[in-house]
């Protein structure tokens, strides 16, 4: 494929607002999650919450859209000069140039959940002013940016579960290949809510602690929100310096269980061989793996089984998901970013909370940060039934 230019980029998650915080974040090794205190959830497990969330406003002129979700997302998409950038592009491309693809997996079901307390008591009625078209609808969170920046190109959702703002990549890089956009705005973004809470924990895949990813113990996740965001242009001309670029996507559904992994991570393998292909790199080129690793037994098990089959037991690797806990659909969003200031700056952060890594997984797990200069970087997200989807992005100079 033809190398795309992360010409601005931005993530909001409970480790930081804006770059610099999530950079200091890493680099302290520091986690965001905490007991859960979220609304009315009585759960024993760990979150991670983004403060402010709740003080965000609507712009004017956008009221119906005010939802968790969308004020998360508000507040991602004026960090880092993002918003400014993206209003840039649009007077330099047209404002029917520009596509919008945002990942998410439950959007603003928070929204709906609290409605639901409000119901006519009578009749059951939901309340006059719930309004589920621009809340709790999917196409909630990219109907939004896309009204945001008055912009009029094509606008997409994504909601493959925790693969949602990986594919939004490979979704932006076809529609740019085919001529029909010359860039694209695309990131991810999932708020808490109480279904996704009390959902995971019925299936047992909760943790009463942090979560550990990759950890000879770990015993489940611990459920993040997030927002991430970077606007995609061609990669022509000169490049500025530490310039990042979207070099290889791999798409792959391997369809095995609608909740569980293949157990020898076939799907997982499909995708990263298909991303180093369309990359044009061999496995020994990748400095450094941000693997899905949830911390589930099963999960990291195939991902684990995949990636040594492959890698081998040599290229270093961590999750993140210690430091912002799982956000969901927008996981791969987040985690791309993170792999961009991993190349920028020279930075493979550490798998917080894992202190033992399970050693039936013979990978290079990383347990401090390691500091090197970095050229490719290879990002899983893998999804609810068997939908994975692998990025690689890489320092241009």
């Amino acid at each position: 494929m033809k190398p795309l230019l992360l010409s601005h980029f931005t993530a909001t998650s409970c480790i930081g607002t804006g770059l610099s915080a999530t950079r200091s974040s890493l680099e302290a090794q520091r986690s965001g999650l905490a007991r859960c205190d979220f609304d009315t959830v009585d759960l024993d497990t760990w979150i991670g919450r983004v403060d402010g969330v709740d003080e965000v406003a609507m712009p004017e002129g956008m009221e119906d859209w005010d939802c968790r979700n969308n004020r998360l997302l508000k507040l991602a998409l004026e960090q880092d000069g993002f918003g400014d950038a993206v209003r840039a592009a649009a007077l330099r491309y047209g404002r029917g140039r520009i596509g919008v693809f945002i990942g998410t997996s439950t959007s603003g079901i928070h929204q709906t959940e609290l409605a639901y307390r409000r119901r006519d008591p009578e009749t059951g009625a939901l309340p006059e002013d719930f309004i589920y078209a621009t809340t709790h609808n999917t196409f909630s969170a990219a109907s939004f940016t896309q009204r945001y920046f008055d912009l009029q190109g094509p606008a997409t959702a994504v909601s493959s579960a925790c693969s949602s703002s990986a594919k939004v990549f490979a979704s932006a890089a076809r529609m740019i290949a085919a001529g029909v956009i010359d860039a694209a705005v695309v990131g991810g973004v999932d708020s808490l809510c109480l279904t996704t809470l009390y959902g995971f924990n019925s299936l047992g895949l909760t943790s009463g602690e942090p979560c550990r990813p990759y950890a000879a113990d770990r015993s489940g996740i611990s459920i993040g929100e997030a927002a991430a965001l970077a606007l995609l242009e061609p990669a022509t001309g000169a490049l500025p310096e530490g310039a990042v670029l979207l070099t290889g996507v791999g798409e792959s559904s391997d369809a095995y269980h609608m909740s569980s992994p293949h157990p020898e991570g076939l799907g997982a393998r499909i995708a990263m061989e298909k991303a180093l292909a369309a990359a044009g790199l061999a496995a020994a080129d990748i400095d450094y793996i941000n693997l899905h690793g949830t911390a589930t037994p099963s999960n990291d098990a195939a991902e684990g089984r995949a990636v040594a089959a492959l890698f081998g037991k040599d290229t270093p690797c961590s999750s993140t998901k210690g430091a912002t806990g799982h956000t969901l659909g927008a996981a791969g969003g987040l985690e791309a970013v993170v792999c961009a200031l991993a190349l920028r700056h020279g930075l493979m952060p550490a798998g917080v909370n894992t202190t033992e890594v399970d050693p039936a997984l013979p990978l290079a797990y990383l347990l401090e940060n390691r500091a090197q200069p970095l050229r490719h970087a290879l990002s899983n997200s893998f999804g609810f039934g068997g939908t994975n989807c692998s990025l690689v992005f890489s320092r241009a100079s």
